[in-house]
């Protein structure tokens, strides 16, 4: 829901078609940026449900605009991914279930990493564990100072050396607990991790995401 996230899914998409129609060719896209400050770490059934209203106030005024399928541009606003597809008749391109589609039969045991809610509720989770690919336990230390690295730096367009040493950290950990693969389950966290040199694969959940966007319309055109 960060402007942040929202310019890397604007330049990511339209790299992506770019590349596949060539130069000058661009993204035809419908953007609604939502204010983060009423949707950052929420916690209440209450708070969650308002969010859940404005995502989908926000996609029918999208479908009315003209968008043909959609994304919510955010892991953590996943939760909320149900009410949003309810409420227009175009397809809600889900971020989790792209990650599944493209991890399944090459890995069996990952590890998810993000916001605390995707770290730990089911909503995320569970989509990876239909096609098969085992998750490891969150660790709280992990999910505390990776929250505290998203909602604290990321978020306000800072990425530390500290922070990047604190992901190669977590991501040597959790090869050593038997990952074969890292989910990035946080937009901004490709602001702190190698996407393409570490220690493990990284399965980046933003350009995966913005990969099944670019496929749609280049479909669609």
């Amino acid at each position: 829901m960060s402007w942040l996230s929202t310019r890397t899914y604007y330049e990511h998409i339209n790299r992506l078609v770019q590349a596949k129609a060539g130069f000058p060719a661009s993204a035809p896209l419908v953007i609604e940026s939502l204010d983060f400050a009423p949707l950052a770490r929420l916690s209440s059934v209450e708070e969650w449900t308002r969010a859940a209203t404005t995502l989908a106030e926000a996609a029918k005024r999208l479908e009315q605009a003209g968008a043909t399928a959609m994304l919510i541009g955010a892991n953590s606003m996943h939760k909320v991914y149900d009410e949003v597809a309810s409420a227009v008749s175009v397809p809600v391109i889900h971020i989790a279930e792209c990650v599944a589609d493209r991890m399944a039969g090459k890995v069996q045991k990952a590890a998810l990493i993000g916001t605390r809610n995707v770290m730990l509720e089911s909503f995320y989770r569970q989509k990876l564990i239909a096609r098969d690919i085992e998750l490891l336990p969150p660790e709280m230390a992990f999910v505390d100072t990776l929250d505290r690295i998203i909602y604290d730096e990321l978020l306000r367009g800072k990425a530390t050396r500290q922070a990047e040493r604190e992901l190669k950290t977590i991501l040597t950990n959790l090869q050593q607990d038997g990952a074969q693969a890292v989910v990035l389950g946080a937009t901004e966290l490709e602001m702190v991790v190698d996407v393409d040199a570490n220690v493990l694969p990284i399965y980046d959940c933003t350009r995966i995401h913005a990969e099944a966007a670019a496929a749609w319309i280049l479909v669609t055109e």
